[in-house]
């Protein structure tokens, strides 16, 4: 691969890339055959409501051409995120989020042929090197054991289910504090 490098954009920026980021989204994650325009429509109407979020956050990865996002924002103040976590440690988790401490990493995405060349690990840190949240969190798929594992490497924690999805299995909520 030729040399990476990283670069936040801004909202604007984001948005105006958003048929490219589309495009990377469907290469990334390979689904079913003949599901590709569903899961590249599911992925723009659910970054269209996230672009639009409080401090939205957005880094990108190219070497000759895109390999690799990241992005996210403040989670809302309404606690929503917590509900079927551990009620100890949602009460704490609902606290910071009322005062705005809490940053949801929403995507990290990387081509398959970088995958195992730490551009994740370089997207997530240069995403969240600015921020100044008390604490990180993503919400991961139960089954998608790639991505337990890199959390798990990148020393986050697993702090249980969240109840924010409805139909689907829940999704485990995942943290790290602030490293600075």
């Amino acid at each position: 691969m030729a040399e990476l490098f990283l670069r936040r954009l801004t909202r604007w920026q984001a948005e105006k890339q958003r048929e490219s980021l589309a495009d990377l989204y469907v290469e990334a994650y390979v689904g079913v055959a003949g599901e590709e325009f569903r899961d590249r429509q599911d992925f723009l109407r659910r970054f269209e409501g996230h672009v639009q979020q409080p401090d939205f956050e957005f880094a990108v990865a190219a070497a000759e051409e895109l390999v690799g996002c990241a992005y996210g924002f403040r989670v809302s103040r309404s606690g929503e995120w917590w509900r079927g976590v551990d009620q100890a440690l949602s009460s704490h988790l609902e606290e910071l989020t009322a005062s705005g401490q809490v940053f949801a990493l929403a995507e990290v995405m990387v081509l398959p042929s970088c995958r195992r060349r730490h551009v994740a690990t370089r997207l997530v840190d240069h995403l969240l090197a600015r921020s100044d949240a008390a604490r990180t969190i993503a919400l991961v798929d139960p089954g998608n054991a790639p991505a337990r594992a890199a959390f798990r490497s990148w020393s986050w924690t697993g702090l249980g289910v969240s109840g924010v999805a409805s139909d689907a299995p829940a999704p485990e909520v995942w943290s790290r504090l602030p490293t600075h």
